[in-house]
């Protein structure tokens, strides 16, 4: 193993490894990711890991409080957080270690100081990490300390947890640890989950958005674009519409005054099914000796295939915002003019619909979808309804849903629901309709040009659109699913969905004791 670092005497560390390698370059990262058995150089010059865990572990994420009715997620008792946490440190004790130190954020005045711990046989984690970090501006001083911190260790079994695997989140000491899982999503969720708690506590509300900038006749819009992992977050944001940028991919702040602050230097994106025609912003990017892949099939000689599932469909690259054509800086942007909530369904979702701020706030709230590989095999293909569409809330999810609300009223924006999969029924019905890419890009391109022509939907109350350009008109069942059902004599099954959409909707809703009386009034019905 390469020789530890130097680290200042006065740089404190929450625990004591055997050695430290404190802040190592990018270069030393990817020197020790290619000593990793598990790490196979690739075709692009960078290195793929196969892990052993292949989504965020979710049964085995707890909250550490001894008051669990403050939160909606699983909770273990401070007691039981210091027992883990001892188990940990001894291991650490006899254990080299990476630090790396950086911040979530790039406004100086909104930033927030991050540092992971990891072993060093799992650099790869690092390595990523460190290319999501806003790096440190050299004006840090020896009293210069984290205030969220991951402790990260993949080879520490924690008996008595769903797969022997914890994730242990303390939001009162902003630390996580993290114990069993060799997946880089515990470690880039770890410090954004507990940033949710600090920037809500600021009466802002973290979402797990994309942020991008169009440029229109007379000036430009900026859109947030909210969704659950899979159901085309990424690719929305980094489809280009009149020349758009993005801005960020995965989380930000949005706060009282309207301001959108970023969280992360890079991207943590898909890569099952990527390809140059459709992404080609984010496949060029991949593509490249910085990024990191993770769990994408590869042949013995380095080829890449995006389009091989045989190991696994969640294959996922760590890119650099740096490595993509026409990124803008978050700290350059105004506020946010529109906002789309990502549906991936199957029924009866338009491809587009127009929401007023109570809708918004349900719609929001219910955080529909179809889950996918990134929730692991429970949610995979299943139908979910995740609050804000943000798994990483560690909070009453019914405020997540009040100050959504509030948000809207002190900052008015437009909210569209936006359905990213099909409408009519699934893949193999062949009476369906999939809402493919270029549809998704015309309807986005249509909401900042101001070009879309709707009318009121009868049966929920939002606006649906008569015509988008850029989609032929016999495509309109993907923007009018009741029509697409009445051509093709459904209109029956088209009403039991109503009906039944509607009284889940509700049922759903009144679970969330607190949420206010105005978001159901967004129902409709």
């Amino acid at each position: 193993m390469a020789t530890p670092d130097p680290m200042t005497e006065k740089q404190e560390l929450t625990v004591t490894p055997k050695s430290v390698i404190f802040r190592p370059s990018a270069e030393r990262l990817r020197e020790l990711t290619a000593a990793m058995p598990s790490a196979r150089h690739s075709e692009f010059d960078n290195f793929n890991v196969q892990t052993r865990v292949l989504s965020r572990s979710k049964k085995s994420t707890y909250v550490i409080t001894d008051d669990p009715s403050q939160h909606s997620d699983q909770c273990i008792t401070r007691a039981e957080g210091a027992r883990v946490a001892a188990i940990q440190d001894e291991f650490i004790a006899d254990c080299d270690m990476i630090v790396v130190d950086g911040y979530i954020g790039n406004d100086p005045e909104f930033r927030t100081p991050a540092r992971l711990y990891m072993e060093v046989a799992h650099a790869n984690i690092a390595a990523m990490q460190n290319l999501l970090y806003y790096p440190l501006d050299g004006s840090e001083g020896d009293d210069w300390a984290p205030e969220l911190t991951v402790i990260y260790t993949p080879s520490v079994k924690m008996e008595g947890y769903p797969d022997d695997r914890l994730i242990a989140v303390d939001l009162e000491a902003g630390v996580t640890r993290v114990f069993n899982s060799d997946y880089f999503g515990e470690s880039k969720k770890g410090g954004l989950r507990m940033w949710n708690e600090r920037v809500f506590r600021k009466g802002g509300l973290a979402l797990h958005a994309g942020l991008k900038e169009i440029p229109v006749e007379g000036g430009s819009k900026v859109g947030l674009i909210v969704g659950l992992s899979g159901t085309g977050k990424t690719t929305t944001t980094f489809t280009r519409q009149n020349g758009s940028g993005p801005v960020q991919d995965d989380f930000v702040a949005m706060m009282p005054d309207g301001r959108i602050h970023a969280t992360e230097n890079g991207c943590f994106a898909k890569t099952f099914a990527l390809s140059s025609e459709d992404e080609p912003t984010i496949h060029k990017a991949v593509c490249r000796p910085e990024s990191y892949l993770e769990n994408v099939a590869m042949s013995e000689d380095g080829k890449i295939d995006f389009f091989d599932e045989t190991y696994t469909q969640n294959g996922r690259a760590v890119i650099r915002m740096a490595d993509i054509d026409g990124a803008i800086d978050a700290r350059d942007i105004g506020k946010a003019d529109f906002l789309l909530i990502l549906n991936r369904n199957e029924n009866i979702i338009p491809g587009v619909a127009k929401l007023d701020p109570a809708q918004a706030a349900a719609y929001f709230m219910l955080g529909e979808t179809q889950g996918t590989s990134a929730g692991g095999k429970d949610e995979a293909g299943k139908f979910l309804r995740v609050p804000g569409t943000n798994p990483f809330f560690p909070l009453l999810h019914a405020m997540q849903g009040n100050r959504f609300l509030e948000l809207m009223h002190s900052h008015p924006m437009e909210v569209y629901l936006m359905n990213t999969g099909r409408v009519g029924g699934p893949g193999g019905d062949e009476r369906s309709c999939k809402v493919r890419i270029p549809h998704s890009s015309a309807i986005v391109k249509g909401i900042a040009d101001g070009t879309i022509e709707w009318e009121v939907d009868p049966d929920f109350g939002y606006e649906v659109a008569r015509m988008v350009p850029g989609i032929d008109p016999s495509d309109i069942g993907i923007l009018q699913p009741r029509q697409l059902y009445a051509e093709q004599g459904r209109g029956e099954e088209y009403a039991q969905h109503v009906e039944r959409i509607r009284a889940e909707r509700r049922e759903y809703l009144e679970s969330y004791p607190g949420l206010k009386e105005e978001i159901f009034l967004g129902l409709g019905g």
